[in-house]
């Protein structure tokens, strides 16, 4: 295998959470490449929360200023694509889609997940704007609105007494599936909460903002924004092919690692993997300086 550079640290994916691990690993004067597809999960949010002292700020800042201060420590970023990974003597070997191929002793995957939505026609476009899946996220932004909550699965009730707590006009659109019965339809009724039968066609969008859904026997609910339940697909693949999240020598950062964290919980995670290379590498430094030793004192 023709290796083109090697680095102490490779990082797959330049988001909160791989930069920050590349932060940690630069200040330790680590040799750390990282490698970015350019396709952040928030890339459709205007704004990200509750990151403290970033409040409301852009998620393309936030990268932005990241991969400016990493750059201080020495850390190259370089926008391209992995597309293959394997293990190779010392540490892991990685094919790049320009075909090049780089090696590290160290690998942090930080390549975040894809969110699946209903497959409703519109909901997509609209995604990250006012098709919301997160209050802590973007509650605040929608307080007070009327909200729809498109029922996909068996916790559209829990997502609607979640965002009770935002505007006290909160409607589930079942959206084919059956009617909340017993404690359940309780809760909602307690909470003023009702629910539309049937299902839906299409979102509609006015002047680009949402204004309701459109259901199939032609009638429309009024809402302000909407509310889904996603399924985060992570693509595991350069994990598989490097043994697993036990594999040593391999840190899963970010919602790679957890899903349903936020940016600064993924920042968090970044940081303490980083940490956690840098010990271990030195380790493997003073292993390798200590028989280095003994053979010279021999």
């Amino acid at each position: 295998m023709d290796i083109n550079e090697s680095y102490d640290v490779i990082v797959v994916g330049g988001g909160a959470a791989g930069l920050s691990a590349a932060l940690v690993l630069g200040r330790s004067r680590r040799s750390v490449l990282v490698i970015d597809a350019g396709e952040p999960r928030n890339a459709s949010a205007d704004h990200m929360h509750n990151y403290l002292g970033r409040e409301g700020a852009r998620p393309a800042e936030l990268l932005a200023d990241g991969r400016e201060e990493v750059g201080r420590y020495g850390v190259e970023v370089r926008d391209g694509r992995v597309s293959t990974a394997a293990r190779a003597r010392g540490g892991f070997a990685l094919g790049l889609a320009d075909g090049s191929t780089v090696s590290a002793r160290r690998l942090v995957l930080a390549t975040g997940v894809v969110d699946v939505l209903p497959q409703v026609p519109g909901l997509e476009e609209r995604f990250g704007r006012d098709v919301l899946h997160c209050p802590y996220c973007h509650g605040w932004e929608v307080a007070g609105l009327p909200l729809g909550v498109v029922a996909s699965g068996p916790d559209c009730v829990e997502r609607a007494l979640l965002f009770r707590q935002w505007s006290e006009d909160v409607v589930i659109l079942l959206n084919g599936r059956p009617a909340p019965q017993g404690e359940d339809a309780e809760k909602l009724a307690a909470r003023g909460i009702r629910w539309v039968p049937g299902a839906i066609a299409r979102v509609v969008v006015e002047d680009d903002a949402v204004t309701g859904v459109e259901l199939a026997d032609g009638g429309t609910v009024d809402r302000k924004a909407l509310v889904v339940t996603t399924v985060p697909i992570p693509d595991t693949t350069l994990l598989d092919a490097v043994g697993g999240p036990d594999a040593p020598g391999v840190k899963v950062v970010g919602n790679a690692a957890t899903p349903y964290g936020g940016v600064l919980a993924s920042a968090a995670d970044g940081v303490m993997a980083g940490t956690l290379l840098n010990h271990d590498l030195v380790q493997e430094d003073t292993a390798a300086a200590v028989a280095e030793h003994r053979k010279e004192a021999a």
